[in-house]
Order: C-alpha cells, then sequence, then structure tokens
C-alpha cells in the first residue's frame, strides 16, 4: 500500500487543499492529512477545529485520514508508514520554501520523498490568507472553500482588524 501524508496548517482548508488530496489519490492509496499546530503563523483557527474542518471538507473523500500533529513532519511520515510528503506548488514563488523543506526532511530521514503537485488552474491563486482576508472584507467564498468553513470564517473574522 503506497501512503502519502500531506502536511499543513490548514487556517482552513480551501478547495485548493483539497483539490490537491484528490490529486495525490491518484498516486497513493491512502493520504494522510497533517494538521500542523504552527503557532508561528498565528492561526484563527484553533487545531481541534483545524483538524474538524479538513475532517468535513474531505469526509466523501475515501482513503483519506485527519489527523493533528506535532513536532518533525519526518516523525509523523515514519509513525504512519508513509513513502512521501505531498506538497503543493503554486507558483515558483512556492519552489524555494517547499524545496528547501524537501531537502531537510531529507536530511533528517533518507527514506522520505516528498512530491510536488499543482492543483488545478481554477485554484492556483488560492491561499488561505486570501481566503481568510475575503472573509474578512465580508466577500463571497461559494466555490472557494466548504460552505461550513465559509460561514464560521464570516463569523469569526468579519470586522475584525487581524
Amino acid at each position: 500500500m503506497r501512503i502519502g501524508v500531506y502536511p499543513g496548517t490548514f487556517d482552513p482548508i480551501t478547495n485548493g487543499h483539497v483539490d490537491l488530496i484528490n490529486r495525490g489519490l491518484r498516486l497513493f492509496d491512502k493520504i494522510y492529512v497533517a494538521v500542523a499546530a504552527n503557532p508561528q503563523k498565528h492561526p484563527v483557527l484553533a487545531l481541534d477545529e483545524r483538524v474538524e474542518l479538513v475532517r468535513l471538507a474531505t469526509k466523501e473523500t475515501p482513503r483519506v485520514e485527519v489527523e493533528p500533529f506535532h513536532g518533525l513532519l519526518v516523525d509523523f511520515v515514519r509513525q504512519r508508514g508513509a513513502h512521501a510528503v505531498i506538497r503543493g506548488l503554486r507558483a515558483v514563488s512556492d519552489f524555494e520554501f517547499e524545496l528547501q523543506m524537501a531537502l531537510m526532511n531529507r536530511n533528517l530521514d533518507q527514506s522520505v520523498e516528498t512530491v510536488f503537485l499543482m492543483p488545478s488552474q481554477e485554484y492556483i491563486y488560492l491561499t488561505s490568507t486570501i481566503i481568510k482576508e475575503v472573509a474578512r472584507l465580508g466577500g463571497d467564498l461559494a466555490g472557494l472553500v466548504h460552505p461550513e468553513i465559509a460561514r464560521r470564517l464570516g463569523e469569526r473574522l468579519r470586522g475584525c482588524s487581524r
């Protein structure tokens, strides 16, 4: 069984993330979506809520498990018996950071490979940061995130100056 790990903060998960999960399922028999605590990014949503929302956004997607994680990604990968880390590349600007992370993961554990996937063209511009800004300003998130995510972000961010 080929197992992949798709890590991220997912603050919040977008349809672009879901698209990458679906693309990854063409390559892997199972994918763990590893939701990182990542306090350095100052997430708007708490870790348990992000895990819940990723589960909601992927509930119709077979062969996906969602788990929170702390610590080194290579440890999570190893503990799940996974074969590769899945990362999305939207633009050339993503590549430098992602390459550094892939090389560090390889340095920490030579058995961990990284697979880079591009999202569908309709999601290439989409980031969680953009989604939060649109929600903060009261914009329509239809087609960009799950409707429940749009509702929660609207309630949480509308009128905030964060």
